[in-house]
C-alpha cells in the first residue's frame, strides 16, 4: 500500500476532491489523507508518506523544513522544497528572457528599510542615491511596484508617476521590490501546468474581486489557435526550466504577443468557488494523473546529498528529455546564480542548470541598529500582479 499526504492551508475544496479521487482510483493499494505532524525528529524514521503535495509550507517555516526533511528520507515532495525555498520572481524574470519567453521590462530596487543590525556601513555596496529617473525611463509609466519574491496580489500597487513611485516606495518596509513594465493587455490568461506538459489555458480578468465569480470564464476559442499553442509552449518551457510539476502562469496579451507576467505560483488557486466547477475538474483531475504516474515511476528526485549517503561518485544524472532543448549557455548561467540561492538544489534541476560551482564562503555583516520599517501599503491595482 502507498500513502498519499495532502499539506494545506485554509482551502477546503480542492483538497478533499483530491483525496476523494486518489483513494477511489487507488482502490485501497494507494490512500490519499491529509497529513499530520508535531515534533519532527532529526534522526533516521522511516518515511510515512511515499509521496506529499505541499500547498502551504511557502507559508509556515515549520512545515518548510519538514517537507526537506521527508525528502531527505525518500518522500516525493511535490512541488521541490528546495528549489521553492531558493526561487523568486526576479530569478524568474531574468531566466524567462534567456529563455526567449516575452517578459515586461523590470527593475530590481533595493529595500527601503532593513532589519536590526544593518547599517549605513552594511550597504556600502549600494549605489545612492537611487537613478530614480533612468529607472523610470527605462521601465516606462505606469508601472507595477510588487514584491520580489511575493504572491496573492499582496503589497501589490500601480504607480502613475516618479512622485507617486516614491511615496508607495517609501512604505514598503523591508520588503524587496520589483518595478516591472505595465502591459495594457487586450487579453489576460492564467494557464495551470501538471506535470511540465498538461497545460489548461484559463480566461482571467484579475481586476475581479476573489470569489466574485467573475475572475474565470470557460472559453476554449479565447485566444486564436496560433496564439493559443504559442502560449502553452511557454507555459511548458518556464515549468520545465524551473522544475515545477503543479504551476500556474500569467500572460498580459497586447498585440498577439504574451507576456508572462507571473509564473512562480508552485501553490495555484484550485478552489471551486474561484476557478468554477469546469477548471476545478480538470486541475483535480491532472493532478490525480500526476500522483500515480510519479507512484509508478518511483520517481525519485535525486539531491546532491544522495552521493554521499549511497558512495557514488557523482550525484548527478543524465539530463531529462522535456528540459534538453535548453542551450548550454543559459545552463551555465543559471547553474552560478542557483548555486548562490541554495547550497541543496535537486539534479532536474542542476541538470537545466549546469553544474554546481564552489561557493566561496560569507562574511557575517557587522551588527549595528536601524529604524524599524513602517507598514507596507496593500492596494490591489487595475492591472497584473
Amino acid at each position: 500500500m502507498k500513502r498519499v499526504g495532502l499539506l494545506v492551508g485554509r482551502e477546503r475544496t480542492f483538497p478533499e476532491a483530491l483525496i476523494t479521487r486518489i483513494n477511489e482510483r487507488g482502490k485501497g493499494e494507494v490512500i490519499a489523507e491529509m497529513v499530520k505532524v508535531g515534533g519532527v525528529r532529526a534522526a533516521d524514521e522511516p518515511p510515512r508518506y511515499d509521496l506529499i503535495i505541499d500547498r502551504i509550507s511557502h507559508e509556515v517555516p515549520f512545515y518548510r523544513a519538514f517537507m526537506k526533511r521527508a525528502a531527505l528520507e525518500g518522500t516525493i515532495v511535490i512541488n521541490n522544497p528546495f528549489w521553492w525555498s531558493a526561487d523568486d520572481k526576479f530569478f524568474n524574470y531574468s531566466l524567462a528572457n534567456k529563455l526567449g519567453v516575452a517578459v515586461p521590462r523590470t527593475v530590481l530596487l533595493p529595500q527601503k528599510s532593513y532589519i536590526e543590525g544593518i547599517t549605513s556601513e552594511s550597504l556600502r555596496n549600494l549605489e545612492y542615491p537611487l537613478d530614480w529617473q533612468g529607472i523610470i525611463e527605462y521601465v516606462g509609466l505606469p508601472a507595477i511596484l510588487k514584491p520580489f519574491d511575493g504572491g496573492g496580489w499582496k503589497h501589490v500597487s500601480r504607480v502613475n508617476s516618479l512622485e507617486e513611485l516614491l511615496a508607495v516606495y517609501d512604505q514598503t518596509g523591508t520588503l524587496c521590490m520589483v518595478l516591472q513594465e505595465f502591459i495594457p493587455f487586450d487579453k489576460f490568461v492564467r494557464c495551470y501546468c501538471i506535470g511540465q506538459q498538461e497545460v489548461m489555458i484559463m480566461p482571467y480578468d484579475p481586476t475581479k474581486p476573489y470569489l466574485s465569480g467573475e475572475q474565470y470564464r470557460h472559453d476554449p476559442n479565447y485566444l486564436s489557435p496560433e496564439l493559443a499553442e504559442r502560449v502553452a509552449q511557454d507555459v511548458r518551457t518556464l515549468c520545465r526550466a524551473l522544475g515545477y510539476d503543479i504551476n500556474t502562469v500569467e500572460f498580459a496579451i497586447r498585440d498577439a504577443t504574451p507576456y508572462a507576467i507571473d509564473f512562480m505560483n508552485p501553490a495555484p488557486d484550485a478552489d471551486l468557488y474561484s476557478v468554477g466547477e469546469f477548471y476545478h475538474n480538470w486541475v483535480t483531475d491532472a493532478v490525480t494523473d500526476l500522483v500515480f504516474r510519479k507512484l509508478e515511476e518511483g520517481a525519485h528526485v535525486a539531491y546532491q546529498w544522495d552521493a554521499l549517503l549511497t558512495g557514488r561518485a557523482s550525484g548527478l544524472q543524465a539530463l531529462p528529455e522535456s528540459v534538453r532543448e535548453i542551450g548550454a549557455g543559459v545552463a551555465a548561467t543559471v547553474g552560478n546564480i542557483v548555486s548562490e540561492a541554495a547550497s541543496v538544489v535537486n539534479d532536474v534541476i542542476d541538470s537545466v542548470i549546469g553544474p554546481e560551482e564552489d561557493k566561496p564562503k560569507r562574511s557575517r555583516s557587522p551588527r549595528g541598529t536601524s529604524r524599524k520599517p513602517s507598514s507596507p501599503r496593500r492596494k490591489k491595482p487595475e492591472g497584473h500582479s
